[in-house]
């Protein structure tokens, strides 16, 4: 898999492309420089909002809806700038194999369609911002147009972005035949359109199975296919109207505990840039670096430490993957075994506390949250032993590390160093768990807090090159629309979902089948690895929670065992290939090609089913600890 469908080319021929070429090379130096600004501004606001809160008692009522109001700027910014920059994930692994010429005419039928689909969104995105501007906000009170303004703008420079890539790289050719497949296969599902309506949720199938299937597949980015599929189905198997999708998208993209992403992002590359990465890097080499597979526990700790203070797993890999994946690349590690152990890392941690997740699931069911953090801890300890042995597994064979074994005054002094990198995790930790910030709040405390000790640091080494800051601003902004455009696709198709009825006809289905208590669990364990690829954790929660916890206790069923195994599984869902989100958002994150990581996840993620099973059929793990 790979994200090179946009990518500069031969200079323009004609004057068409010559001008679209100039117009989108100009429209995107402009969205990098305002990106940038919006990244810088984001920080500066949530930053100032903890700090008037907490420190001055004085809280500013304005800031959450002025960084809300910015961040649907950035998202679409920054979608638009990894469109330009080929930083949007497409799955390439059968396109690959292709002769020179198809590969070249399937990446024509993916940009015209990525244009198809932003161009479908534009008018729907309009009226979407054109209504919110009779609603104003209540603190600022400026109209929600001001926010929502951002939609329209950031299609339209998709919108020129794909076109300019379209013409630059096809031929008439390949754009005929291009457009004559397309408006084919568009034709087919217009004459079928009534006998799609009268087979009911089997239709889905043909959208969300077939039609979505072939569309990653051919090399479409993932986000532009789910949008794709939700579109066509929505409009020739419902009848509703484009418009929906604009609205449920600006919903998935506007969660404020997203903002954590970008923040987290840019956490990162600020713990690269300030040095204290190579610190903490050195520091971990020096005390386990002659271990076989050290450099990978090393990933499997920190994952383990930081996950869950963000309430996102996107954010939390964005956090640890680009501060240590540098580093380890350099000492030899593989960019693709990172990655896989990267997957299989966030894939364990989702019942760690605080779990935005648990406190979810324990909100709409009814469950204690308390005893869900107590009952979560020892089953997350369970699946990092897992991990750990797959990773052990891996490297049993490999060559004796060439680093020597670091005598313990040498430890000492890249202790002493790693400290301030060593206490982020902790600082991030205790400030969520003792209320000092948000979720989102935090990671500008970790921004600040990063960028005076990184300070700190240069004056006695004198290592920041501060001339890649911009670069670190765009590339921030970049990766957070890739992944915030990919959540955003997957929200709306997970309402096309939920409004099909198809998870009342699940519950059913599922109350209803043999086996009892085992045979119920057996199934729950597939449906919800099910969900979690296409749904995420929180909309399948909120959605089959109630209704499939009261079929969990008739059985006797405990809630906090029955909601820790349904979020181990919602954990490994969310990262399986291929159509879970935090696959490829890991893939995004550690820039490598899903193609070759595919391969390499797969043992974690059998580990995982397997301490799932095990989590399942030994409720103790879950609830041996509760109080009686």
């Amino acid at each position: 898999m790979q994200s090179a469908i946009y990518k500069d080319g031969e200079a323009a021929r004609h004057p068409l492309q010559r001008v679209l070429a100039s117009a989108s090379r100009v429209a995107m130096r402009v969205a990098g420089v305002l990106a940038a600004l919006l990244v810088l501004a984001e920080t500066v606001i949530l930053f100032a909002g903890v700090v008037a809160r907490y420190v001055f008692d004085a809280p500013l009522v304005w800031s959450d809806e002025l960084a809300s109001t910015l961040f649907v700027w950035l998202a679409m910014f920054g979608a638009a700038l990894a469109l330009e920059r080929g930083e949007h994930m497409a799955m390439t692994a059968l396109v690959s194999r292709l002769p020179a010429r198809w590969q070249t005419w399937c990446r024509t039928v993916a940009a015209m369609l990525v244009c198809v689909f932003v161009g479908l969104i534009i008018v729907p995105a309009i009226g979407h911002a054109q209504a919110d501007m009779a609603i104003t906000t209540s603190a600022l009170e400026i109209p929600v147009g001001l926010r929502t303004a951002a939609l329209p703008v950031g299609a339209l420079l998709m919108l020129i972005a794909s076109l300019a890539v379209l013409l630059r790289e096809s031929s008439a050719r390949q754009l005929l035949l291009a457009f004559a497949v397309l408006a084919a296969i568009g034709a087919a599902l217009w004459i079928a359109r009534e006998p799609l309506a009268a087979i009911g949720n089997y239709n889905l199938l043909v959208f969300f199975v077939l039609l979505l299937g072939i569309a990653i597949a051919a090399g479409i980015p993932i986000a532009f296919a789910f949008g794709v599929a939700t579109v066509t189905y929505l409009n020739l198997a419902v009848g509703i109207d484009v418009s929906i999708v604009v609205n449920r998208m600006d919903e998935g993209m506007s969660q404020m505990i997203l903002l954590a992403v970008p923040l987290f992002v840019l956490l990162g590359a600020l713990l690269d840039l300030s040095g204290l990465a190579r610190a903490l890097i050195e520091f971990m080499a020096a005390l386990i670096g002659h271990v076989r597979g050290g450099l990978q526990f090393v990933l499997l700790v920190v994952m383990f430490l930081v996950s869950g203070v963000s309430g996102s797993k996107v954010a939390d890999m964005a956090a640890v993957a680009p501060a240590l994946f540098p580093e380890m690349k350099e000492r030899g590690c593989d960019p693709r075994g990172l990655v896989a152990l990267l997957v299989g890392s966030a894939a364990m941690t989702e019942t760690i506390p605080p779990s935005i997740v648990l406190i979810t699931i324990g909100a709409v069911c009814g469950i204690s949250i308390t005893a869900l953090f107590t009952g979560g801890l020892l089953p997350a300890c369970v699946a990092s032993l897992a991990v750990a042995a797959v990773v052990w597994f891996k490297t049993r064979s490999e060559p004796k590390s060439v680093f020597r074994r670091a005598p313990p005054r040498e430890i000492a002094r890249a202790l002493v160093a790693a400290l301030p990198a060593l206490a982020l995790p902790v600082l991030i930790r205790s400030a969520v768990v003792e209320g000092v910030a948000t979720a989102t709040e935090v990671a500008t405390v970790g921004v600040a807090y990063t960028i005076v000790a990184g300070l700190a640091l240069h004056a006695f080494r004198r290592h920041i090159q501060f001339r890649r800051l911009m670069p670190i601003l765009i590339e921030t902004a970049s990766l957070s629309g890739a992944i915030l455009f990919t959540i955003g696709m997957a929200t709306a198709m997970s309402w096309a979902l939920t409004q099909s009825g198809f998870s009342a006809s699940l519950a059913a289905v599922m109350e209803s089948m043999a086996g009892g208590r085992i045979g119920f669990l057996a199934i729950s364990i597939v449906v919800f690895i099910v969900l979690g690829s296409v749904l995420e954790g929180i909309p399948a929660i909120v959605l089959f929670g109630p209704l499939l916890f009261p079929v969990a206790r008739a059985l006797g069923i405990g809630d906090v065992h029955y909601a820790i195994v349904v979020v181990l599984c919602m954990g490994v869902g969310l990262f399986a290939p291929p159509f879970g989100v935090g696959f490829y958002a890991a893939c995004m994150i550690g820039k490598t090609s899903p193609d070759g990581v595919m391969r390499g996840v797969a043992p974690y993620l059998l580990a995982l089913l397997l301490v799932i099973v095990v989590v399942a059929f030994v409720p103790w793990i879950s609830s041996g600890f509760l109080p009686t």
